[in-house]
């Protein structure tokens, strides 16, 4: 049998990395990590962290503003002189003080460059060769800059990978695409007096997820002032007198300080030399998977963004979980990941959340479904606390079975977890209805839909002489 220097090799220390390293370091394995950057990834350093602390500074700022719904004027709050400052100071903190304890029985390859294949068991960092009977890959995806005609004479593109280092908010800003990060950072900017222009090809904003959720982020944005174009295809960008400019299909100009690429993700892992280990990819880039997060090497696991199954944080660390179990399971044992609910949230106010099969997805499998909704507007707690925007609404079979949810309004990224589980589980609509749910939470709506949803059955006439007949025996 080959002698290894490690049980484990991780190249990539994002969320999907150090799940597999810290947890298989607990398990007793010997461990070598291996990261070009900063631990935590892009989740950590520019992504998922970074960016909710931005929102939330927006957000205090933005506040007041909430206020005029009680009868109440108190003026705008002053946007901090340096917000990303601050941000960096508590990376910093999270990085240094927190982060790196958990990596105290890890070998740690930090900042010695980056890693690529020499051979199915052996890899190469900065002239160092390493071996291990398992090997995972966990590297990331970098920002996607579209080929759009003079976008190479735009100096300084921001992305996600440098647009947290800012030393001041500019003064305007051109936000390309309508995804997740798009809208949070224009809504974010925004809020904190730079004048946004966000430049989408989709018809609506968030393309992927529910029309009636992306119309209600557009009419948001639209009222705090975001310039929102969809539907638009980009024909050219120029730089004029230091400013960018850009032109659309549809003849109109837009001009800002600056320009931020928020159009997706590129999937290039041509560094890792994955050939030389014999490892597969898919046709968009992708390192290819089975259901157990083996690669076409079975001893060689590809976990988080790099399979392009989920990027989402969360999906990677949990990937990353359930490789490791499966590298130690016989096979009637290991865990297919794609049988786990992955929700998500979209952190704009208002919040956008969703798991499970959406509406269109139903709709296309032709599964009959129908369509259970409370709204915002219509609970207490809600409307006495200013938050009258927003909806849940599950998307429940015949018997009961929760096929997908989406809550749109505050506290959405908090309530989606229960409903995640439930999709998970296979847990019936009418056990969300005889849950106790903590009131006046926000939370509670999720039991107002099984509520309404088991009125609706008391509807059938039959159920009715049922219920009827059941009431007269003592």
């Amino acid at each position: 049998m080959a002698k290894y220097e490690y049980d484990i090799v991780c190249i990539g220390l994002g969320p999907a990395g150090m799940a597999v390293s810290v947890m298989g370091s607990m398990m007793g394995l010997k461990v070598c990590a291996v990261e070009k950057h900063r631990i935590g990834g892009e989740c950590m350093n520019v992504g998922c962290i970074p960016s909710k602390a931005l929102l939330q500074i927006a957000r205090y700022r933005h506040a007041p503003t909430r206020f005029a719904d009680f009868g109440l004027s108190p003026g705008a709050s002053p946007a901090p002189e340096d917000p990303f400052a601050r941000i960096q100071q508590h990376l910093k903190f999270i990085s240094e003080k927190k982060t790196l304890r958990m990596f105290d029985q890890v070998d740690l390859l930090l900042g010695q460059g980056a890693a690529s294949f020499v051979d199915p068991h052996t890899v190469a960092v900065g002239g160092k060769k390493i071996t291990a009977k398992r090997i995972f890959i966990a590297a990331g995806t970098s920002p996607m800059i579209l080929p759009i005609p003079g976008i190479d004479s735009v100096e300084n593109i921001l992305t996600n990978e440098n647009l947290f280092e800012l030393e001041k908010v500019p003064e305007s800003m051109i936000i390309l695409g309508g995804g997740a990060i798009a809208c949070e950072m224009a809504q974010a900017f925004q809020r904190l007096g730079c004048r946004v222009s966000m430049v989408q090809r989709s018809p609506h904003i968030l393309s992927r997820g529910e029309p009636a959720a992306a119309e209600l982020l557009e009419a948001a944005l639209r009222e705090e002032g975001v310039n929102l174009l969809t539907g638009r295809l980009v024909k050219k960008v120029e730089c004029r007198d230091g400013r960018v400019v850009l032109h659309t299909d549809q003849g109109e100009t837009v001009e800002a300080e600056r320009l931020l690429a928020g159009s997706g993700r590129l999937l290039d892992y041509a560094q890792l030399r994955l050939a030389q280990a014999g490892v597969g990819t898919t046709e968009k880039g992708g390192i290819r998977v089975d259901r157990f997060l083996r690669t076409s090497q079975k001893h060689i696991y590809a976990v988080g963004d790099c399979n392009g199954y989920h990027l989402y944080s969360h999906a990677a660390m949990h990937q990353g979980m359930i490789a490791l179990i499966n590298s130690m399971l016989p096979r009637p044992f290991r865990r297919d990941f794609r049988r786990y609910a992955v929700p998500y949230t979209v952190f704009t106010e208002p919040q956008i959340s969703h798991v499970g099969w959406h509406e269109h997805e139903l709709k296309e499998r032709r599964i009959a479904y129908e369509t259970v909704e409370t709204r915002y507007q219509d609970y207490g707690a809600a409307i006495a606390e200013g938050l009258g925007r927003g909806y849940v609404r599950a998307y429940v079979g015949r018997l009961g079975r929760i096929h997908g949810v989406d809550i749109v309004g505050e506290g959405s990224g908090e309530m989606i977890n229960e409903w995640a589980l439930a999709v998970q589980k296979k847990i019936r609509i009418h056990d969300i209805m005889l849950l106790q749910h903590s009131f006046p939470t926000m939370g509670f709506m999720s039991k107002r839909v099984g509520e309404l949803w088991m009125t609706g059955r008391m509807k059938s006439p039959w159920l009715r002489k049922l219920a009827t007949w059941a009431f007269r025996f003592p």
